[in-house]
């Protein structure tokens, strides 16, 4: 007994070398060109214009009255009627039609005798498979036969689960055909090992319901072959197979290819495979879903069997009816799901209101419990909001980002497995980094933001009929795959998976899918109103500053000169509180005036738009000091810049205007010391509110500093620190301007620092 953690390493040591023996060889093998056919029938390739036989089995001679070798390169119709040869070419008219068989008399002149024919197309050939005829086989044991199927199918049809379907049909399919034991067998993912779901056994054969076998059990190319050819019978693991002549086509220098022939010959590892388990005959039946190979129902006996084609085709019409019926319970068990996620989901997106982001975050729990389950992950425009149990590092959100870009907005993305898709995929968590184990992913809004429901793992136990670890061993006849050597029982313990996602969590993901769109669509829809009854807004307050401040100016000068007349004529004979009030008039005007130019400039900003180009930031910053230079002298303040600066995709004026004033504020504001200097650069930092690095301008001084809570206000239009006849004057609106050139440009504008050690100014060009 073991107890082993598998994971998708342990499915590649499956595929390892294990006693010596490469498994690799079992995986290559070309099992639908062995060459060689089960030898209690025969085989005939024809050409279907020419009439020629191409490829012969061996045994032809046995029940066609003549050798292989004498047959290649003669008429078919020297071994088979015109008229059965004619109905043959009838029956596969085209490529893709299906095989099917019919009686007839072959065989060489004087000798022949009745068969039964199974004819389909392969590589542009005929194929010709005859089988003895059971003299027992009339047609009222046929129809018998048949009547079995109906009610057989009449049972499985009354199924409502898929467990209650396996179990029925594995009863029925005994039943129908005397085998010693019948399973259903269902496959864990495309390429995954096998569970036995439901078992119908002879007593005292050891039961396997419950166990699991390893993937290497039925190898990738066996199951292709059971998607096309659903039916695969082996009368005896000891019949000596009947070589094919030639062994190799000189039109395609291979075996000839013999995928849909029910003839064909069985590969060495799976015969020993079947000794193995005691099994002398056996037939698979494919169960299949939306084309794909789900399962299987394994048939297997302890004598030789022989199957008629008719006994063969109803067990395959059989397991078509069964792989339906299971389709219409998922449909079912599908249609439930939705009628029910539906309500849930409408029931929590009712807790949701228009800032979508931020309700989900505040009422997660409800979400969560939608899919029970332990985490839940956010991912917006670059920002990541998780909760709950389990968490995720954001290197991995980043990861799943890239699994959302590729599907559309409210497709769902599963796996109960994410451990061994970011193995394979290269992308594994680091050492000591917590990974979940199940990820259901719904893409919303822009290409790779998402909504992702987190499971941790949930060990699973598995009994295997083999040990997973060596599913290689030397059997008695060799080195052959040898699955059981005993009746012992290898326990494992399945790690790096979550609970698997049921249909009812997917559907409840899809309809909060399309509800979320709702609610994003209509608060789209709400930010558009608003945003164009902003824009209206700023265009009346942008006219009105600008007509305002210039149909003030008139009248303003008016006062302003008539305050000066007044001093110039009349000054001397005026008292002194009369002077001063007209002096005070003179300045307040002057006042007056600076505000109406300041607010006509930013009135100007809010009007024009930004004309980009790609501008050498160092011719900037040496026009920027022609004007705050003298300024900046004048302050005993140094400059400190960089040898170069880089380019930037920006409007020229504006940058220059932006500079300017940052320049002859770190003048304005110097602080009382020896050492006053203001620094331009550039610098990658993360913005505030911001997870990503970026690229910003930096304006650094060493001056009085702004204290915290005054950070923002310093760019409102008027809003000064200090009064007006402080630090050189001012109108308090040069910031403001720089902050809405840099919104102008798509950028951001942020400043730190302290009191006491100078301000930095930081800003971005966006795109």
């Amino acid at each position: 007994m073991t107890d082993e953690w598998l994971s998708a390493r342990t499915r590649a040591a499956e595929e390892s070398v294990s006693d010596g023996f490469d498994l690799s060889l079992c995986v290559r093998e070309k099992i639908h060109r062995l060459g060689g056919i089960q030898s209690y029938g025969t085989l005939l390739a024809v050409d279907p214009l020419s009439a020629l036989v191409d490829t012969a089995a061996e045994n032809t001679r046995t029940l066609l009255g003549v050798a292989a070798r004498e047959l290649v390169g003669r008429p078919v119709t020297d071994v088979l009627e015109p008229g059965d040869w004619a109905e043959a070419l009838d029956c596969c008219a085209a490529d893709d039609a299906p095989g099917v068989t019919f009686p007839v008399t072959a065989g060489a002149p004087g000798g022949p005798t009745v068969l039964d024919l199974s004819v389909h197309r392969r590589e542009g050939l005929v194929i010709l498979e005859f089988e003895p005829r059971d003299p027992a086989a009339d047609a009222f044991e046929f129809a018998g036969f048949y009547q079995g199927v109906r009610k057989a199918l009449r049972r499985v049809r009354s199924a409502s689960t898929v467990t209650d379907c396996c179990r029925a049909a594995v009863v029925e399919m005994r039943r129908l055909t005397g085998f010693d034991r019948v399973v259903a067998y269902r496959f864990d993912g495309v390429d995954g090992p096998g569970e036995v779901v439901a078992e119908d056994v002879r007593e005292g054969w050891e039961p396997w319901r419950g166990l699991w076998f390893p993937a290497t059990d039925i190898p990738p190319q066996a199951r292709r072959l059971y998607e096309e050819n659903w039916i695969r019978v082996i009368s005896d693991v000891d019949d000596p197979t009947a070589s094919l002549h030639p062994a190799v086509r000189a039109a395609t220098g291979a075996p000839l290819d013999l995928s849909a022939a029910a003839l064909r010959t069985v590969s060495g590892f799976h015969l020993e495979y079947l000794r193995n388990i005691g099994v002398r005959s056996s037939m698979s039946v494919s169960l299949l879903r939306e084309g794909r190979l789900w399962g299987l129902i394994a048939c297997h006996g302890a004598r030789p069997r022989r199957l008629a084609p008719e006994v063969r085709s109803a067990c395959e019409l059989f397991g078509t009816a069964f792989s339906m019926q299971l389709s219409a319970i998922e449909e079912r068990q599908r249609a439930d799901a939705l009628e029910r996620s539906a309500r849930d989901a409408a029931a929590v997106a009712e807790l949701l209101d228009q800032d979508v982001d931020a309700s989900l975050m505040r009422h997660e729990e409800a979400v969560r419990r939608l899919v029970a389950a332990d985490g839940l992950l956010l991912v917006r425009d670059g920002r990541v909001s998780q909760t709950g149990d389990q968490t995720v590092p954001h290197e991995l959100a980043r990861t799943l980002g890239r699994y959302a870009a590729r599907a559309t907005t409210g497709e769902v993305w599963a796996t109960d497995r994410l451990p061994e898709l970011l193995i394979e995929a290269g992308a594994g968590p680091r050492p000591g980094e917590t990974c979940p184990a199940g990820v259901l992913l719904l893409s919303i809004g822009r290409s790779g933001d998402y909504l992702a429901w987190i499971r941790r793992e949930r060990p699973e136990p598995r009994e295997w009929a083999a040990n997973p670890a060596r599913p290689v061993l030397v059997g008695p006849r060799g080195e052959r795959l040898t699955p059981r050597g005993s009746g012992a029982v290898h326990r494992s313990m399945i790690r790096g998976r979550s609970l698997p996602w049921s249909t009812r969590d997917k559907a409840a993901a899809l309809e909060m899918g399309r509800l979320l769109t709702g609610l994003v669509l209509r608060h789209a829809d709400e930010l558009a109103r608003l945003n164009d009854e902003l824009r209206m807004t700023n265009v009346d307050l942008d006219s009105f500053a600008h007509v305002a401040a210039h149909d003030l100016k008139e009248p303003l000068r008016g006062i302003a000169n008539a305050a000066t007349f007044t001093l110039e004529d009349a000054g001397a004979s005026l008292d002194a509180t009369s002077v001063r009030r007209l002096v005070t008039t003179q300045r307040l005007a002057a006042r007056m005036d600076d505000l109406l130019n300041s607010l006509l400039h930013y009135a100007r900003m809010g009007r024009s738009g930004v004309r980009r180009d790609d501008v050498a930031l160092d011719d900037v910053v040496d026009a920027a000091l022609e004007v705050a230079g003298p300024r900046l002298a004048e302050e005993r303040v140094r400059v400190v810049r960089p040898a170069s600066l880089p380019r930037v995709h920006a409007d020229r004026d504006r940058v220059y205007e932006v500079l300017v004033n940052l320049l002859v504020n770190a003048a304005k504001y110097a602080a009382d010391r020896p050492d006053r200097r203001v620094e331009i650069g550039v610098e990658d930092v993360v913005p505030p509110g911001a997870e990503t690095v970026t690229t910003a301008v930096v304006v650094r001084d060493n001056g009085i500093g702004i204290p915290p809570e005054q950070r923002e206000e310093v760019f409102d239009l008027f809003r000064r620190l200090h009064s007006p006849q402080e630090r050189g004057g001012g109108t308090g609106v040069g910031l403001a301007v720089v902050k809405r050139i840099i919104e102008r440009h798509g950028g951001r504008l942020w400043l730190t620092g302290a009191p006491g050690e100078g301000t930095a100014f930081y800003f971005t060009l966006g795109a």
